[in-house]
């Protein structure tokens, strides 16, 4: 480079350059204190759900007059890739899948674009529609999941318990969505007679009504008195079930007892709409997670002195487990990096003792911590924390950021020793060598662009290894030219003597080997592009994954059942598997969730649709041989001893979540017809020998109770389809009447038939 010298105006402004080395190493050192410590690299995940209700219809009804408007209407979202839905008898769930192209910066319009287009269309379903749920917040994290199983203790007393527990975690400054698992909700159950309701001429509906309508909450009024403004408010609002009970009923000139005709009864939701087990225990489940941007490693230094505090603070009979600790898989993660750092620089200092001396060996060495620090600056500017891909990036670049370094010191070196003096050496490298050396840099960065530019979910999570490594060198040609000056002229000698000694038996057999590559020109050519083309043909052989398998110890096991089977019997395959890991050795802990699937407590997690017929395991070994003989077994035992169940064991995945790796969709107006190309579709599959535990999402019919009703009849006798349906519903899954307020809980009353007549009922199915 012509010109000014970069270096030659470092050495005549040494005190203000040594005043910038010094600044950088401090402000590098506070960067990296300040910087957050994450598991993996945050990236989002362009998946939303949709959930509504349309109480009474069957799966049909649900499809065409629900998911079916839901997804037309969403075929007019611009960045749609596609959707996913789950229809359900009155209930569908639609997974929104936004493109992989889609900026994340505007996935969050987009999520809104998807409200307003719901908006649009609520006036077209059916009177009956319930309403739409949205959750956009599907990628939310909790490292920090911690189990608390009694001995004594009520659902209600450990729910309130545990969650006076969550009030403390929110105080924690980087404490960011904090949930429960696994709670029973509360339900008084008014369980009717119907022979002594028909006995005493009352009708069931109008005993609801009235119930309802005391307990109802209204405005009564205010009375302005001139200086003073007092409302006004009615009592007999409901606050316990004995308040129920002491309801009484008139029927024309007599009065009864609501508990004459009823059974007024305060207990938990039967059948639980999910479950939540440590060890095949029953527990509730603190979920924790952080802030984004935080430090999960000092987050989890608070968050462990607070649960300790709680765990001393916890009565005889309620034990605390951890089941989910991310601070300290980060903690791991950084402590391998400060590992390989240090192992780094001392194979570094040994390579560079060997080959330049101890000088200028030590000089070289010195450039490493200042490369280092002024990266950590611009990382804490460019929001990028230390977790599994940055730290990865930097172990790479410490191979890489040394080259600048090593090149200009040699060149001082070469200068010294035909006798210039230290600073025109110094400044010589950077009309020598500047330009090659940033061309080489700028050439290296290139190599990562692609991953930098790439918009997917995979290029997102793998954005920072651009990043750093490009940071890294550019940062690395700077302190080359910067500052290795003016460390070489403070610490390299002020003469060196030539080195006149005949080259040693490897450079002479060096030297033999380029010029006879000089002198045959073509066939070295030749020789290049033949291997490269073997390089090409021999990747046929590589195994290829863009992400491979989670080095964490972790199991996870999926099971699904018939997706007609109750939530009893999903409760009883799942306690199969807890009886059989109570007697493996290789389960440190494990969690069962029934009903749903366990909390992202990693972001790359593949979370199933919650339902009745499902449920998952999550397993803890002691370490990664453990964990893939304990993957075997539960295979073994999940194809002999779970028939009638999908059990899919499988691995903790890195990168953006996948599922099964092998995925068929078909779609299709004719439904039997899908169905039937389904299961040749699976019988081929099922020939590859690679490729086990194949099911379908979608396969089995549920049966159906019809009951055909003669309407012509039904009218004389004053009865409707409606009426039927009500009273059926109300006899099986029951009806809710109102709510109590019980403090902050809402607790439903229900009213249903006694179990005497439910049971008679289902003994005719």
């Amino acid at each position: 480079m012509k010109g000014f010298n970069l270096s030659d105006w470092a050495l005549h402004h040494r005190s203000f350059v040594w005043y910038l080395l010094i600044i950088a190493l401090i402000a590098g050192a506070f960067s990296y204190l300040r910087l957050g410590r994450e598991e993996d690299p945050a990236f989002t995940i362009k998946t939303m759900i949709i959930q509504a209700a349309l109480p009474g219809a069957t799966a049909e009804q649900t499809l065409t007059q629900v998911t079916d408007r839901i997804e037309k209407k969403l075929q007019d979202l611009d960045s749609l890739d596609f959707t996913r839905s789950v229809t359900s008898p009155g209930k569908t769930v639609v997974y929104v899948d936004l493109r992989a192209d889609t900026p994340a910066a505007t996935v969050p319009d987009q999520w809104r674009k998807v409200r307003d287009m719901m908006a649009d269309i609520r006036p077209e379903f059916p009177a009956e529609f319930a309403g739409f749920g949205f959750n956009d917040s599907f990628g939310d994290v909790f490292g920090n999941i911690y189990a608390f199983t009694s001995d004594g203790f009520t659902p209600r007393e450990m729910r309130d318990r545990v969650d006076a527990i969550r009030n403390r975690v929110l105080t924690l400054p980087d404490a960011g969505k904090v949930e429960l698992i696994g709670t029973r909700d509360e339900v008084v159950y008014l369980e009717f007679s119907t022979r002594r309701l028909a006995a005493l001429g009352l009708d069931r509906q109008a005993v609801v009504d009235t119930l309802a309508r005391q307990n109802a909450i209204v405005p009564s009024g205010v009375i302005d008195s001139g200086n003073e403004r007092v409302l006004v408010r009615v009592t007999g609002q409901f606050d316990s079930a004995d308040a129920v009970a002491a309801v009484n009923l008139r029927v024309g000139d007599r009065i009864f007892a609501l508990s004459d005709v009823a059974t007024i009864t305060r207990g938990y939701q039967d059948p639980p709409a999910r479950l939540f087990r440590f060890d095949g225990q029953e527990a509730v489940g603190l979920a924790v997670g952080m802030r984004a941007g935080g430090n999960i490693v000092a987050f989890g230094a608070e968050l462990d002195r607070l649960m300790a505090e709680v765990a001393a603070g916890l009565p005889v009979g309620i034990e605390m487990h951890r089941v989910a600790d991310q601070a300290h898989v980060v903690k791991e993660a950084v402590g391998h990096f400060l590992k390989s750092l240090v192992e780094a620089v001392l194979i570094v200092l040994a390579v560079s003792f060997v080959s330049l001396g101890l000088r200028a060996g030590l000089v070289v060495t010195m450039t490493i911590p200042l490369v280092l620090a002024m990266t950590f600056v611009v990382l804490e500017i460019w929001g990028i924390t230390l977790q599994r891909i940055s730290l990865g990036a930097l172990i790479i670049a410490l191979g890489l950021l040394v080259d600048d370094a090593m090149i200009a010191v040699e060149t001082m070196i070469s200068r010294l020793e035909l006798g210039e003096s230290r600073e025109k050496a110094a400044s010589y490298a950077w009309t020598s060598i500047a330009f090659p050396m940033l061309s080489g840099t700028l050439v290296t960065v290139a190599g990562f662009i692609p991953i930098g530019l790439n918009s997917s979910a995979a290029g997102e999570y793998t954005f920072s290894l651009f990043v750093v490594i490009a940071v890294s060198l550019v940062i690395s040609w700077i302190v080359a030219v910067l500052f290795a000056p003016i460390i070489g002229v403070t610490f390299l000698p002020a003469t060196m003597k030539h080195k006149t000694a005949e080259p040693g038996l490897l450079r002479r057999a060096f030297h033999v080997a380029v010029r006879a590559a000089m002198r045959f020109r073509w066939l070295t050519i030749g020789v290049t592009v033949l291997a490269f083309a073997g390089s090409l043909w021999g990747m046929r052989f590589v195994e290829q994954q863009f992400f491979p398998t989670s080095d964490r110890p972790e199991l996870i096991v999926d099971v699904s059942l018939r997706q007609n089977a109750s939530f009893a019997a999903s409760d009883a395959a799942i306690a199969r598997l807890d009886a059989f890991l109570a007697e493996a050795p290789e389960a440190l802990f494990w969690t069962s969730y029934v009903g749903e699937g366990a909390p992202r407590f990693v972001l790359s997690l593949d979370v199933p649709t919650p339902a009745p017929h499902m449920g998952q395991i999550v397993i803890q070994t002691p370490d990664l041989e453990a964990r893939d003989r304990l993957k075997a077994a539960l295979d073994e035992f999940g194809r002999e001893q779970m028939t009638g169940a999908d059990v899919f064991v499988k691995y903790l995945e890195l990168g953006p979540p996948v599922g099964r790796p092998v995925q068929y969709r078909l779609s299709g107006p004719d439904v039997g017809l899908l169905r039937d190309l389904a299961r040749d579709l699976a019988a081929l599959v099922g020939t590859e020998p690679r490729l086990t535990s194949i099911m379908m999402d979608w396969n089995e019919p549920a049966r159906v109770v019809r009951l055909d009703l003669d309407q012509d009849k039904a009218r004389q006798l004053g009865i409707s389809a409606q009426d039927l349906s009500v009273a059926l519903s109300g006899v099986f899954d029951g009806t809710q009447v109102t709510e109590l307020r019980d403090g902050i809980y809402l607790v439903d009353l229900v009213a249903r038939a006694e179990d005497e007549d439910r049971s008679k009922l289902r003994a005719l199915v």
